[in-house]
């Protein structure tokens, strides 16, 4: 049992299998939950590095570019090993999914941030020479002229990590969040069937990929990329 949910292992395949789907579509939710918000954490701290990595001041730049690179450049178990393990040890103390969401968030923000960056450097030159010389924000030039022209481009690149977000999503089973993957563990420790609880969470996963690359591609066609050239 989990979840208050019996499974069936007395009949056929086909009962078990429909027996479990409900403690599984339980644990997609985990699974869906912690990838939203572990992305639109990645979007916004994403953004932030971008900017202060495109920074003329190396004193900014620089700290800004070891920190992505460490985030990129580091197991992303590792790192929900070290949030869930360490933080405790200072007092911090947050529950897995939260652990799980920052982690996610953390690491896929430093991919994010080199897209963001990409896109912001492709800007015309004389753009950012124009919006000086008529003694605009940083705020301005970047809500009004910079990001409403790189951001239509760099959708197809953000989508690709959205869905690459989605496949890590099971290393949260490794902080002991109950999600799909964790639920379809207990289910064959507990039945000693582990092929078709498996089979059905990579089943999940593939829809869950394709619904959301087909989600990414309606929102790369539906945004304009109109506006003033870029390089």
């Amino acid at each position: 049992m989990l979840f208050g949910i019996h499974w069936d292992t007395s009949g056929s395949t086909l009962t078990f299998a429909l027996s479990i789907l409900p403690i599984l579509l339980i644990g997609l939710k985990v699974t869906i939950e912690a990838t939203i918000f572990g992305f639109l954490l990645a979007l916004s701290v994403g953004l932030l590095l971008a900017i202060l990595r495109s920074s003329r001041l190396r004193v900014v730049s620089w700290p800004i570019w070891f920190v992505i690179e460490f985030l990129r450049d580091t197991p992303l178990l590792v790192q929900l090993f070290f949030l869930f393990y360490v933080l405790p040890m200072y007092g911090i103390s947050l529950p897995a999914l939260m652990i799980g969401i920052i982690g996610l968030g953390l690491q896929y923000s430093a991919y994010c941030a080199e897209v963001y960056r990409a896109g912001i450097e492709a800007i015309d030159h004389g753009q950012w020479e124009a919006a000086h010389a008529l003694d605009l924000s940083k705020l301005t030039i970047y809500v009004d002229i910079v990001l409403p022209q790189a951001i239509p481009r760099i959708i197809p690149a953000l989508g690709t990590y959205l869905v690459a977000m989605i496949k890590d999503a099971p290393l949260l089973s490794a902080i002991t969040v109950l999600d799909m993957m964790a639920a379809s563990t207990i289910i064959g420790d507990q039945t000693y069937n582990y092929i078709v609880p498996l089979t059905m969470v990579g089943g999940l996963f593939l829809v869950s990929t394709l619904v959301a690359s087909y989600l990414v591609n309606r929102l790369d066609r539906a945004l304009p990329k109109t506006g003033i050239p870029m390089k």
